[in-house]
């Protein structure tokens, strides 16, 4: 009896690479970047990961810089927006979304930098800008003003978790704090008489602290500049 010849097998090697999308290619870049950092997150660097060639990502992403803020707005998602329907001071309740992003951005310190020039224009991105607005609308903040204070709200939370995130990296930012302050309480009262006046409160009160504090100066300014 003639053994039966066995089935024929695929050519082959490994399993069908499953299609390209958008969403893939974004959870794939944020799961690099988590591994090795965002610089390493580049169009021929993610092909690799993805196993194709870069020239298939630029059908879904046009640039490294597109790809960044595509990340941006993935991570977006996480920020807590709850303030808006809460109740509470509407300046408590702003500055606690503002803390909310600026906590995304400190969770991912090499995306603060990217995040001053990234500008993400997805879904997540518009519903933290409707939530700023709201709330400065809860506030009577005339819409023209609220129209600006807006941007400037998110440039201010974007640049501290971008001046924090180079603190950190640094090496040496411990030493030149302590410099720092070491300079600003031995000013002289002759050559700098504010300075001295003010001493150790120029450097008082914990991080946390002074961005409420900023986000509380800049909400307030938007709420009583007029504009012309």
């Amino acid at each position: 009896m003639t053994p039966a010849s066995p089935a024929p097998r695929s050519r082959r090697e490994r399993p069908a690479k499953p299609a390209l999308t958008h969403e893939g290619i974004v959870a794939a870049a944020v799961r690099l970047m988590e591994t090795e950092g965002l610089p390493r997150v580049t169009m021929r660097r993610l092909a690799q990961e993805l196993d194709t060639g870069a020239a298939s990502l630029y059908v879904y992403v046009a640039n490294t810089a597109e790809l960044h803020a595509a990340i941006l707005e993935e991570l977006l998602g996480a920020v807590d927006l709850s303030p808006v329907t809460a109740e509470g001071d509407w300046r408590d309740r702003l500055t606690r979304v503002l803390d909310s992003y600026t906590g995304v951005l400190f969770a991912h310190p090499s995306l603060a930098h990217s995040a001053l020039v990234a500008r993400p224009s997805g879904p997540h991105y518009l519903d933290l800008v409707e939530a700023v607005l709201a709330l400065l609308a809860q506030g009577g903040v005339p819409d023209a003003q609220a129209a600006w204070g807006v941007d400037v709200l998110l440039q201010v939370a974007t640049a501290t978790a971008a001046e924090q995130s180079a603190r950190s990296a640094s090496a040496d930012a411990e030493a030149e704090h302590e410099a720092l302050v070491g300079a600003l309480r031995q000013a002289s009262p002759d050559t700098h008489p504010r300075i001295a006046a003010l001493g150790a409160d120029l450097v008082s009160g914990t991080p946390r602290g002074r961005l409420d504090w900023i986000f509380h100066a800049v909400i307030n300014g938007t709420n009583s500049t007029p504009r012309h």
